[in-house]
This record gives C-alpha cells, sequence and structure tokens, in this order.
C-alpha cells in the first residue's frame, strides 16, 4: 500500500472517532436535562418562610352546647298526676287502717253517755282524755313512763343478748341441744307471772326483781323462734353453700344467719310485747313508781278516768315498739322478696 492510501485512511479513523465522542458527549447532556427536567416537575416549589409561620393550623370546630330543654306539658302532667295517685293511696290506706280505732272511741264515748254502760266505771273517752293531759301536764305520766320503759328495756336488752347466741348455738350444735332440750322443755311450760312470788322472795321487791321477770318471761319467745330459724334453713341453699367449700364461720355468716333473721324478728316483737304486758303486772307488787303502779293507784282511789289514762299509755308504748321493730326487721331483710314481687 502507498504512503498516500495510509494517510487518508489514518485521517478516516481519527475523524469517525471524533463523531462518536461527540455523539456520546451530546446523549449525555440530553440524559442528564431529562432527569433534571423529571425532578424539577416532582419536587414542589417549596413555600415562603414568611407565609409559612403566619399560616395557622386548621382546628376542628368547638360544638356548641345543646340548649337545656324543658319538661314537655304532658311530662310534667303526669308526674303531678302520679303524685296525686300515690297521696290519695297512702290517705285510703290509714283511713281502712283507722276505721277501726275510729268506731271504738266513738263507740266508747257515746256508749256511756246513752246509757248502755255505768259511767262511773267506764267514763266516755273524751273524760279520758282530760285525765291523761292533767297526768301528762303535772309530770306524773312522765315519771311513771319513765320507771317503766327503763325496767323493761333492761329486761328485754339482756333477754335479747342472752337468748339469740343460745338459740343459735342450740339450733346449729345437735349435742348442746341434746343437753339442753329437756331443761327447757320443763321451764318454756311455766308461766311468768306464775314465777313473780318466786322472783319476790328470792330477789326482793326493788328493781332487781322486776327486771329479772321481764328477763325471764321475754328469753322464751326469742330462744324458741331462734332455734327453730337455725333448724329450718333452706337446705338447697346449705348445699349450695356447702358445694363452694363455704368454711363453717363463713357458711353460719352468709347462709345461715340471712335466712334466720325473719323468723328470729317474730319472736323478738312477741317479746317486745311481753316486755311491757309483765312488767304491769309486776308493778303492781310493792312498786312505788311505772305506769303498773299508776294503774293500781288509780283503781284503789277509785280515780276511773286516770287508770284508763294509764291503760292507754301503756297500749300505745307497745304500738310504738312494734312499729319499731318492724321497720328494724324491714332494714335487715331487705334482700327478701315479697310475695307481691
Amino acid at each position: 500500500m502507498s504512503l498516500t492510501a495510509r494517510t487518508t485512511a489514518t485521517a478516516v479513523a481519527a475523524a469517525a472517532a471524533t463523531g462518536a465522542a461527540t455523539a456520546e458527549t451530546a446523549t449525555e447532556t440530553t440524559t442528564g436535562a431529562t432527569t433534571t427536567a423529571v425532578i424539577t416537575e416532582k419536587t414542589p416549589p417549596p413555600a415562603p418562610a414568611g407565609l409559612a409561620e403566619d399560616t395557622p393550623a386548621p382546628s376542628s370546630p368547638v360544638p356548641a352546647p345543646a340548649p337545656a330543654q324543658a319538661l314537655p306539658a304532658d311530662s310534667r302532667a303526669s308526674r303531678t298526676r302520679r303524685v296525686l295517685l300515690r297521696l290519695s293511696s297512702l290517705l285510703a290506706t290509714g283511713a281502712t287502717k283507722s276505721a277501726a280505732i275510729a268506731a271504738l272511741l266513738v263507740l266508747w264515748e257515746t256508749a256511756p253517755r246513752l246509757g248502755l254502760v255505768d259511767r262511773t266505771f267506764l267514763p266516755p273517752f273524751s273524760e279520758v282524755a282530760v285525765a291523761w293531759w292533767a297526768l301528762a301536764a303535772d309530770g306524773q305520766l312522765a315519771d311513771n313512763t319513765y320507771a317503766s320503759l327503763m325496767r323493761s328495756f333492761t329486761g328485754f336488752g339482756l333477754a335479747l343478748a342472752l337468748a339469740v347466741p343460745l338459740g343459735l348455738l342450740i339450733g346449729w350444735y345437735r349435742p348442746v341441744a341434746d343437753l339442753l332440750n329437756p331443761l327447757l322443755e320443763v321451764f318454756r311450760n311455766t308461766a311468768a307471772l306464775a314465777l313473780l312470788p318466786v322472783f319476790v322472795l328470792l330477789l326482793g321487791i326493788g328493781e332487781t326483781s322486776k327486771v329479772s321477770i321481764v328477763l325471764y318471761a321475754c328469753s322464751w319467745p326469742i330462744l324458741l323462734n331462734t332455734i327453730s330459724a337455725v333448724r329450718h334453713v333452706d337446705p338447697t341453699l346449705l348445699k349450695l353453700a356447702k358445694s363452694m367449700d363455704l368454711s363453717a364461720p363463713r357458711l353460719f355468716q352468709k347462709v345461715i344467719l340471712p335466712s334466720a333473721v325473719p323468723v328470729i324478728f317474730t319472736g323478738i316483737r312477741l317479746a317486745g310485747s311481753v316486755s311491757i304486758l309483765v312488767l304491769v303486772a309486776a308493778e303492781m307488787i310493792g312498786a312505788k313508781a311505772g305506769l303498773g303502779y299508776l294503774i293500781n293507784a288509780s283503781q284503789y282511789n277509785f280515780a276511773i278516768p286516770q287508770m284508763y289514762a294509764g291503760i292507754i299509755t301503756i297500749s300505745a308504748i307497745g304500738v310504738a315498739v312494734n312499729q319499731l321493730l318492724v321497720a328494724l326487721e324491714r332494714r335487715l331483710s331487705s334482700w327478701r322478696v315479697s310475695a307481691g314481687d
């Protein structure tokens, strides 16, 4: 090959290499521009600093308080109607319960005035009321009532403290019942007033004999009802409690006592009445104060209206004590469901 041909070939190769490099550089430039454009399109422009700081963040709206709605007229009318119905029901119940007492008082007032009975021995109720007010005004009624209540409540409280634990013990433990039952059968059939001369001979005519006779008389209703209450607890309740692995003290506390409360309170209510009745009889022997003494002294002095005033006071105290015990029973046995429910 000649020198001219080789020179020409070399020049052509150099020109080709220069063109390829130029094309590659152009391609890279185009690609970089395209990438920059894409990034520029995807990235949003930053917000101005002042505008970003001054613009507050959006907050949720606070709901306005709902206006108080007044009760509709129909609701107020229905409530008033219910109150009136309840008041009328209470008045009707009170009238029904007091109708017999009112009839007795009317008969008591009219029978002596009409000559049906001798008013010397049964004065009209109005005269008895006047005598009761006179005794209350001069303090005799208050003094005698206080003396009787102190004796009665002392004997009743001692009987309650002794008879309830003993009844629970006898009713729960069979060996104790087998030991004491013969002795209980002997004394339970002996009237308290039949033993009054014995108490007076042994303890004298002072306060001790009177409180002791009340204690003796009140113990039996409480004791016998407590024994019966413990022995007649629902066997299903006992089985359920034993299936829960309750200990003997917990079983006694959670099952026996709550189940026995109604029957025990029946005996307590009977004892409350007995405490007043027996005390009046005891106060007629050797007492210098008390409602029994007032009644006995009025009889000897032939102050018949005062005698009936003392009898009425005893009756009122008996009713008040019974109502108090009924309220206490309802309080302690509020878990029970009445038959009407």
